[in-house]
């Protein structure tokens, strides 16, 4: 885990990024804010995550990093470890943590809850969603308290890491840290709340050839098919709004069934401090 920080004193804000090994836009973002060289008014950490997975370029080494949190200092698995190392490196903090996925192009944020500190911060960031991950957050860090995560892109593409740089510089200057730049307010986001994951069949590597048919945020209805594993069709049972579907990004699921729950487009706006004060 390598740590890094913007300003002096201690900092209040912290970005995570490249907690899995194969999403180095997390990494690049974090080392272009560096290299940026930015006058910040509050002190920011800067946390590159799971390293060892980085050099590797696998998604963990032992366990999803991701699923692993709070960790263990005595864990068995290096990613238990490092999940206890990381939470204490941000203890205190208000947190954007940085991913990518096989699954959609454009940037999407995630929350646990759409809470006070979401709806003053996602509506500065240039993404086409906000998810609420609510009963499937469990191991995640956004389970913690005071955590926005972002998918900035499709793993392992240019576009990802140039998105993460500029969400990273959105989230600061949304949260009131860079001294030259106003937060500037996008526009409404839809609100979409994760319900059920779609499962898919599993066996050996190489046994399935999985295919999707559905778009992310785009609303299947009841019947439609929407991914097919070899030659065993999957239809909807009810409508819903696909969230993280890809083929392959997923072991045993094809992603995420979602309903939409709303807009983030008349919200005013508040002090970030004293939002994060509310949580």
């Amino acid at each position: 885990m390598r740590v890094e920080q913007l300003g002096e004193g201690d900092p209040e804000l912290a970005i995570v990024g490249s907690i899995h090994g194969d999403e180095p836009c997390g990494k690049r973002a974090i080392e272009g804010l560096l290299e940026a060289d930015l006058e910040v008014t509050r002190p920011v950490k800067l946390v590159i995550a799971n390293e060892a997975a980085l050099e590797e370029n696998v998604r963990y080494l032992e366990e999803d990093l991701n699923r692993a949190f709070p960790g263990d200092p005595d864990g068995d698995t290096h990613e238990s470890r490092l999940a206890h190392r990381l939470l204490q490196e941000i203890r205190g903090c208000t947190v954007f943590s940085l991913h990518s996925t096989q699954s959609y192009a454009a940037p999407f944020a995630l929350v646990d809850d759409l809470d006070p500190l979401a709806e003053t911060v996602v509506p500065y960031l240039t993404v086409e969603a906000v998810v609420e991950t609510g009963k499937f957050s469990e191991g995640r860090l956004i389970e913690q308290a005071d955590v926005i995560e972002v998918e900035c892109g499709l793993q392992g593409s240019e576009g990802a890491a140039q998105n993460g740089y500029l969400l990273c510089t959105q989230f600061l200057a949304g949260m009131g840290a860079l001294a030259a730049d106003e937060p500037r307010r996008v526009g409404d986001v839809p609100v979409f709340r994760l319900e059920r994951q779609l499962p898919k069949p599993t066996g050996v590597p190489g046994q399935y050839e999985y295919e999707v048919f559905a778009a992310n945020f785009e609303r299947v209805a009841e019947g439609s098919t929407y991914a097919r594993a070899n030659d065993e069709s999957f239809v909807a049972d009810r409508p819903f709004y696909p969230v993280l579907l890809s083929a392959y990004g997923y072991e045993d699921v094809f992603g995420y069934g979602a309903s939409l729950v709303g807009r983030l487009d008349e919200h005013p706006r508040v002090d970030p401090e004293a939002a994060t004060e509310q949580r």
